[in-house]
């Protein structure tokens, strides 16, 4: 057998580069590059292994200023390349692996394919402990990274170099396949890194894995046609499967031949865009009016590439016909049996298209005095959204206000970023995309420090789109170190940070709850109470992002907004805008509700009041048996 002779880290750094997605015919390089923070557990190993081995034969290699941030920044550019492309991560043993956890989690929990590598103890195990190795009493194999196990759609550990033969190509299976995708995770012992193994050659060659598009069985094809052609009042709910799946022109022909509403979860948003006749809206918890009052009286509801999460049903609450029927369409079974629904399993555009094919011959349609509803309460929602981002004072600005600055600035094509805070559920109702990358939220872990990092991930997707993160300052806290990474990698992106004085999302949650505030608004502590209710702590952020090299501007009206958002296109580097917003001025409710408990025993009335209220919202909860 023909070999080579080279470390595992070697192998990985070789195997990578070779490895190519190829959907509809085209095809791309799978695995961009690996970004990494090195420390005793992989500087000699794949750390190494990236310096040496050429990058016409390997990776590119990308360093981060945090863990966390490097597997947001891959999840990014995931998700905006449609899952086609990512990157691999690497990080030392101990807490530079697990500080990538919580990336982890979001990624798999939004089905992302990003790779993992995380440092290791020795397998050899003669030095344990080692510097930053945890020691289980009864279970002597146990690590830290073990916690990735239930947070990774694929884990291994690699003990001896010829395990990575089997371990690789099914980490690269898992990644590729739409229905099972997303963190795969291969912990890297820091020895068994630097030994070396008589590799075939063979393994080191071109690959492509195909993205497979899986059409729907006939059988349950036509028992979703049937429902649609006896449904009257029928909706379809647009998730992020329908984007990823680039069916975006056949949502929009299945909805105009039938004349069915399409609604948007905060993944599908942008499937259709804003102005689209059919485009009902946002629904559920965080919906708008025409898609929450079209789905309380639906009869059937088409979901399309839908998790069918929380906010997305508002909490099973959203659809009150007790007749209600849900067709499932997704390539994940987990998702298509959601609501009790008819699993048509399937990749949203071959599907969508043939649903499109089996009804054309039947004449069915939705009915004149349906589509008249849909227009009119279109109408009623555009205007809604119109007022709340129309100016109203240009001296004293409301985060909607910000939100419609930007998204003028932006047009229907630059892209926001957002995952965390009051700021998903605003901009859900009043971002207007035109396209479906012009809108990227991360909901499905709403992870507070995502948006910076996937913003560069974006940005190194499509160097040409302009990318604007929108994040309050809670969230700015917690991530900002990227700012460093952009500087570094020279990527121009515009940070529009909201300051409204700490977590106001979660100090609003925690009023219509009847607790009082206390603990989320960014307060000095009091020294009469001992409480958090002194001043606002007063934080000069335009100085802050300077300080890493950004170009930074507080804009407190409306012309400075406008002005400071021009500016940041002739910047040609990272933008931080600041903008001080009035946190009571809040986006309204458009009749979807939420299921967060409320306290059952309690001295405090507000309490009490709320607590009636949530009792009578859960009565609207339906069981789908």
């Amino acid at each position: 057998m023909n070999t080579r002779r080279m470390t595992v880290a070697q192998a990985i750094v070789r195997y990578l580069g070779q490895q190519y997605a190829e959907r509809d015919g085209t095809e791309q390089r799978f695995i961009r590059g690996m970004w990494g923070i090195f420390g005793h557990g992989n500087v000699s190993g794949l750390g190494q292994a990236l310096e040496e081995v050429p990058e016409a034969d390997g990776l590119r290699f990308f360093r981060t200023q945090n863990e966390q941030a490097m597997v947001h920044l891959a999840a990014g550019y995931a998700k905006h390349t449609n899952r086609l492309s990512t990157y691999a991560c690497t990080a030392s043993i101990g807490p530079g692996s697990t500080n990538m956890l919580t990336g982890v989690a979001g990624a798999t929990i939004n089905r992302l394919p990003v790779l993992i590598f995380p440092s290791d103890y020795f397998a050899n195990r003669s030095p344990d402990p080692v510097l930053q190795q945890l020691e289980h009493t009864r279970e002597r194999d146990a690590s830290v990274n073990d916690a990735f196990r239930p947070v990774s759609a694929y884990f291994d550990r690699i003990s001896r170099p010829e395990q990575l033969l089997g371990s690789l190509p099914e980490a690269m299976r898992i990644l590729t396949d739409p229905a099972e995708t997303g963190a795969a995770t291969i912990a890297l012992p820091e020895d068994v890194q630097t030994e070396a193994f008589d590799f075939p050659a063979s393994f080191f060659e071109r690959r492509v894995w195909h993205v497979r598009r899986t059409p729907p069985e006939p059988e349950t094809l036509e028992a979703a046609a049937r429902l649609i052609r006896e449904a009257r009042r029928p909706l379809i709910v647009a998730g992020g499967g329908a984007i990823y799946a680039e069916a975006t022109h056949e949502l929009a022909a299945f909805a105009e031949q039938l004349g069915i509403p399409v609604t948007e979860t905060q993944a599908g948003k942008g499937a259709l865009p804003w102005n689209h006749p059919l485009n009902a809206g946002p629904i559920g918890a965080a919906g708008g009016l025409a898609a929450n009052r079209l789905a309380r009286e639906a009869d059937l509801v088409i979901a399309v590439g839908t998790r069918l999460a929380d906010f997305t049903t508002a909490s099973k609450s959203a659809f009150h016909n007790p007749e209600v029927r849900v067709i499932g369409l997704n390539v994940a079974a987990l998702d298509a049996y959601k609501l009790s629904g008819l699993p048509l399993i399937g990749d949203a555009k071959r599907t969508l298209a043939a649903l499109t094919a089996a009804l054309s011959t039947t004449g069915y349609r939705t009915t004149g005095e349906y589509r008249q509803e849909v227009t009119r309460l279109k109408v009623e929602w555009d205007a809604a959204v119109d007022d709340l981002r129309a100016v109203k004072n240009p001296e004293s600005l409301a985060q909607s206000e910000v939100i419609g600055l930007v998204n003028e600035a932006a047009g229907g094509h630059g892209t926001v970023v957002c995952a965390a805070g009051s700021m998903p559920g605003d901009l859900l109702k009043l971002w207007r995309p035109e396209d479906p990358k012009a809108y990227h939220l991360e909901y499905g872990y709403s992870c507070m420090g995502y948006e910076i990092p996937a913003g560069l991930g974006i940005k190194l997707a499509e160097p040409e789109r302009r990318v604007f993160v929108m994040v309050g300052d809670g969230t700015y806290l917690m991530m900002n170190s990227e700012i460093v990474t952009a500087v570094q990698e020279g990527i121009d992106i515009t940070i529009v940070l909201v300051d409204n004085h700490g977590y106001q999302s979660i100090h609003g949650l925690q009023r219509s709850v009847g607790s009082p505030s206390f603990g989320n608004e960014l307060r000095t502590r009091d020294a009469g109470t001992g409480r958090l209710t002194g001043a606002y702590v007063p934080v000069d952020f335009v100085k802050h992002a300077e300080s890493m090299g950004a170009h930074a501007v507080m804009a407190r009206t409306a012309d400075e907004v406008r002005a400071a958002l021009q500016d940041s296109l002739a910047a040609g580097r990272i933008s931080v805008v600041v903008v001080p917003t009035e946190p009571e001025r809040r986006v309204p409710g458009f009749e979807g509700w939420w299921d967060v408990p409320v306290a059952e025993a309690t001295g405090q009335e507000r309490v009490k009041k709320a607590r009636a209220t949530y009792e009578d919202g859960r009565r609207h909860v339906r069981t789908f048996a």
